[in-house]
């Protein structure tokens, strides 16, 4: 019952930040999301293996921000023989000192784009 009282009480003081139009994704439960905001570590990403145009093809999972960790977002892109970029893929998740970078390889590009201002802000633009 006590538990209860304080998740009423703490719970609006430590919103999750979840984006509205996500509401089909995996939510923390009010429990563990209490727990991390009281920890101070109450920013969460977006983890998936395969994200394309919206959809996990893995199933959408979520990860918590540690200490020096960030949100990345590393977008695949496929070089065409006029060097044009097209995107193919992109994988979400949590990784430690994270800087934006982009890496170059015969016949494919690699997008690492990191933040940690919000909750889910690694989702791909566009998306």
């Amino acid at each position: 019952m006590l538990v209860l009282l304080l998740l009423s009480i703490f719970t609006p003081l430590c919103p999750s930040g979840v984006p509205r139009s996500q509401g089909s994704l995996p939510q923390p439960s009010s429990f563990k999301r209490f727990f991390l905001c009281l920890a101070g570590s109450s920013k969460e990403c977006y983890q998936c293996r395969r994200y394309h145009l919206g959809l996990c093809y893995d199933g959408m999972k979520s990860c918590y921000l540690k200490y020096k960790q960030y949100c990345a977002t590393e977008n695949f892109y496929i070089l065409t023989k006029k060097g044009e970029s097209l995107y193919f893929y992109s994988k979400l998740s949590c990784i430690y000192n994270c800087e934006d970078i982009n890496f170059l390889d015969l016949g494919k590009r690699i997008e690492l784009i990191c933040c940690k201002h919000s909750n889910y802000c690694n989702l791909p633009v566009g998306s």
